[in-house]
Parts: structure tokens; sequence; C-alpha cells
């Protein structure tokens, strides 16, 4: 059984409600949806295991579900809802901004006015089975700033109507995470950061105003689980065998030689403290900032009890952690702001 998180792994929401520090990302749970022939999520599900997976991380004590209404054309957001429902004790964060079309499977494009984001709002609410959205993330990495405005705007009237309680960017941008902070219900920021990408100008910002940092890729897309070798290739529907431009981690769905050697440099210092090289992953994550608040995908029961195993041990110790600094450094450029 999992042990209460000491005070280094819990946080308090806008909402004043007191979480673990560890969510969990239904990227992976949505399976395939495509872009052309481009795949987009993580192969193909068993939606049984993901429905186990995400009862036994509520049972652990998991209270933070991070999701997306194009993840899987909509199944992601439909297989929480079968999990969940419309639990009080449960937050469930969403995010808009990517249209896709349930029965094809694909993308159709990126959109930002007012009619999308309400209609995607509902479509959302309708999956997740919610009567309140808690948490509403703008998608769009890149939007221009001033563009936002009106996207802001409109997550502030939905707030006011009661629709949703929260909202933040889903952004890898400080400038963009910057301009709406001083919004009532911005809450959080979305971004990149992992052991490989510390991003000490979005921490700045979220710290300086009390954000929520929600960091994705925390285990840098699977290469920190070190169940990857250099000649293990992901399967064909996985996005990770992709080539897109942010697809940094692996290349031709192998881990990127740069990033075998940056994992190397840290496995043993990350695996101090008999963590498994995700826990130390997660670990690092809480000491760089006790405003962060990881969400590592997953799809397996087996991989929701090694992510929440990580709360019992805590944050890595201050020697170690600048242990892991000096052996990264020169060997990895910023990757983000």
């Amino acid at each position: 059984m999992l042990t209460k998180p000491a005070s280094t792994t819990t946080m308090t929401l806008w909402n004043d409600r007191e979480i673990p520090r560890l969510g969990m990302g239904c990227w992976a749970i949505g399976g395939p949806f495509y872009a052309g022939d481009v795949p987009l999520g993580w192969g193909e599900v068993d939606d049984d295991e993901s429905i186990r997976a995400i009862d036994r991380a509520v049972d652990l004590g998991i209270r933070f579900f991070d999701t997306a209404s194009n993840y899987g054309a909509g199944h992601s957001e439909e297989v929480v809802g079968r999990a969940i429902g419309n639990r009080d004790d449960i937050i469930i964060a969403t995010k808009f901004g990517f249209a896709t079309d349930e029965k094809t499977k694909q993308a159709t494009g990126a959109f930002s006015d007012p009619a999308f984001i309400r209609r995607s709002a509902e479509t959302s609410l309708r999956r997740l089975r919610r009567d309140r959205l808690d948490l509403l993330q703008f998608h769009l990495n890149d939007f221009p700033p001033e563009a936002s405005d009106e996207v802001f705007e409109t997550l502030a009237t939905l707030k006011a109507e009661g629709k949703i309680d929260a909202f933040g960017w889903s952004t890898d941008h400080p400038d963009r995470a910057a301009r709406h902070v001083h919004r009532a219900g911005f809450v959080s920021v979305q971004h990149t950061m992992n052991v490989f990408e510390p991003v000490p100008a979005m921490i700045d910002v979220i710290e300086r105003n009390g954000l929520i940092s929600i960091n994705r890729g925390p285990l840098a897309m699977g290469l920190l689980s070190g169940k990857f070798t250099p000649d293990k290739a992901v399967g064909e529907k996985d996005v990770r065998g992709a080539s897109l431009d942010w697809m940094v981690y692996f290349k031709d769905g192998r881990i990127a030689p740069e990033f075998a050697a940056r994992l190397e440099a840290v496995r043993n210092l990350l695996t101090e403290g008999g963590r498994t090289l995700t826990q130390g992953a997660l670990a690092w994550l809480w000491a760089r900032s006790p405003r962060t608040l990881p969400i590592p995908g997953f799809r397996t029961v087996a991989q929701v009890e090694e992510n929440a195993g990580a709360l019992a041990k805590g944050p890595l110790p201050a020697d170690v952690m600048a242990a892991v600094d000096q052996a990264l450094a020169g060997l990895q450029p910023s990757l983000h702001g």
C-alpha cells in the first residue's frame, strides 16, 4: 500500500484541495489517431486494462488525470469518463484546440475561435461525464500571444458560466505563459519538463506567479523508463516513430543517440535510494521546484504502480540533484526556454 505522501510530494490546488504531486497522463490510453498516414497516438490499447489502471491509480491516491479532446480522436476522454465519471474528489484536466474526426481517427485542423471552444468544451463534458470541467487548457503551443487574448476571454466567460472551474495554457513558451497570469482562473501551464529539459525560464514564470507546473514528457516519452535500448524500435502506430520536428528523444522509432548518452550519464544517480529509473525521474522533478506536477503516461496497472510508488520515496536529495547537473553539463543544449 502507498503510504500518505510527505508534504514535499503534496500540493494545494487553486480550489484549496490538497493532492499528491503526481497525475496520470492519458494520451497513450486514447489509442491510434493520425494526420494522414502519420501516427499521433501510442499504438493499440486495451480499454479494459486502461480502466483497471485508472482504478488502481485512484486506489493508490492519485487524484489528477490529464487528457485532451484529440487524444485518440476523443477516445481518451471517453475512457476516462467511463472510469471516473462525475466523482468530485478527482480532478480531470483536458485540452482543446486540435480537432479530430471520431470515425476516421484523423486530425482535421487547429481552431481557436469562441464557437469552437464552446463546442469543444461541451463535447469534453459529454465524453468525460462531468457536470463541470475542472481544468481546461489551451492546446496550441505556438499560438500568437496577442491573438490568445480572445481565447482566454472566452475561457473566462465559460468559467463565469460554471462550465469550467479553471483554465491554463499548454505551451513551452514562457512569454505565452506569462501573458495571462493576472486573469482570474488562469492557474497552470502545461509544458515539457524532465531531467534533460529543466526549462529554468518557464519555472521562473511559474514560481513568481504561483502557478502549477504540469509536466508533460516527465519521462522523456518513455526514454527515462529505461525500457528502450538503442536497437529497440517502437511500433508502427506509435507517434515516437514519426518524423515530427518536436520528436527529439526518438529518431526513426529508436532512441536518439545524443539522448542515449545523456541517459547513461544519469542512470545510476536517478536510481539512488532504491528508486527505479522512472521513480528517479519523477523525484528529480519534485526536487526541481515545489510547483511541479508530473503527469507520466501509462497503459498498464504495473506502470501506474511504479509511478505512484515514487511518492513514498520523495524528491531527490540536493547532493544528487547537483551530481545530475554536473553529469549532464556540456552534454545537452537547451531545447526550450
